[in-house]
């Protein structure tokens, strides 16, 4: 698969990842752009066969250099939706459930973070994020549960208090 092709195939999956990191469409954007660079200089000299998840292992290098130069994450609360049928009602509920998630998954341990954004909202499969994350298969195991069961008391409690 050339860079074209990739390109094509996975510019959204890598933008919304990289968008549920760093919470700013323009730095999400700037990021997916640094990937393709990066990805471009490097298929010159290699040629990846599984490119899906070195794509998504380039992308979480560049957003780890991205926050190591600023120091810090950019917070908004934009949240980008490309296309959507639905009735503003619906849209807005849930644009505020997922920014809630969102929230909720930013609220915990970073390592925790990404193995849920990888695993579960990005669908890579458990080799492949602990591959990108560069942690032992076990660890990213642990990580995951560690990090579901967080999100998930969150949303219990939230039910508790709303209900």
């Amino acid at each position: 698969m050339g860079l074209d092709e990739a390109f094509e195939s996975y510019v959204d999956d890598l933008y919304r990842y990289l968008f549920s990191l760093s919470k700013n469409h323009h730095t999400a954007e700037d990021l997916v752009q640094e990937t393709f660079y990066r990805a471009y200089l490097q298929l010159a000299e290699d040629e990846i066969s599984h490119i899906k998840p070195w794509l998504f292992k380039v992308a979480y290098h560049a957003f780890i250099d991205f926050t190591r130069k600023h120091n810090r994450l950019f917070i908004t609360d934009e949240i980008h939706n490309r296309v959507s049928l639905k009735t503003p009602e619906s849209y807005l509920l849930e644009k505020e459930g997922f920014a809630t998630l969102m929230n909720d998954i930013h609220s915990l341990k970073e390592t925790e973070m990404h193995a849920l954004v990888l695993c579960d909202l990005h669908q890579l499969s458990l080799n492949e994020s602990a591959e990108i994350l560069q942690l032992n298969l076990n660890t990213l195991k642990s990580h995951l549960f560690r990090g579901r069961k967080k999100v998930v008391e969150r949303v219990k409690e939230r039910r508790r208090q709303d209900g």
